[in-house]
């Protein structure tokens, strides 16, 4: 087992299956099946993310580098929290960018019944080690836990 320390970006504990991405999640692409056709395993729809295509996200302990794509981004996390549809939580290797940043908080403050934990700034070596499966567990502190 491995830990990392992040920074708490939204609080909660969590421990759910690793899916990795070493590209950027693009939410709108990734999110749009779940969002627009009723996809409740929130597969991913990005066909330019090779990591992601194809596996379900809902649920899971999405690890990725950084969001990128349209400046819906946040909202886009916000609805997949409000149906129901989000990740079990985000881990980011390096600092969240303000869209990814203001949908979680968003999501945190008005769906509190939706907790979707999010750490951001768990280091390059974070993301190097976590493969898809692997089970992750985040602690109220910020700590992520990778067996």
């Amino acid at each position: 087992m491995r830990e990392f320390k992040g920074r708490i970006v939204t609080p909660g504990t969590v421990t759910a299956e690793a899916v990795v991405t070493h590209g950027g999640l693009n939410t709108l692409a990734s999110f749009q099946k779940a969002l627009q056709f009723g996809d409740k395993k929130a597969t991913c729809g990005d066909q330019n993310n090779p990591d992601l295509y194809g596996k379900e996200m809902a649920g899971k302990a999405l690890c990725l580098p950084q969001t990128i794509g349209s400046t819906t981004g946040g909202m886009v996390i916000y609805c997949a929290c409000a149906m129901g549809r989000q990740p079990a939580c985000m881990l980011f290797s390096g600092p969240i960018d303000s869209l990814a940043a203001a949908g979680s908080i968003l999501a945190s403050v008005w769906l509190p019944e939706a907790q979707m934990p999010v750490v951001d700034s768990l280091g390059e070596e974070f993301l190097s080690y976590v493969k898809d499966g692997m089970k992750i567990t985040v602690k109220e502190d910020g700590t992520v836990c990778v067996d």
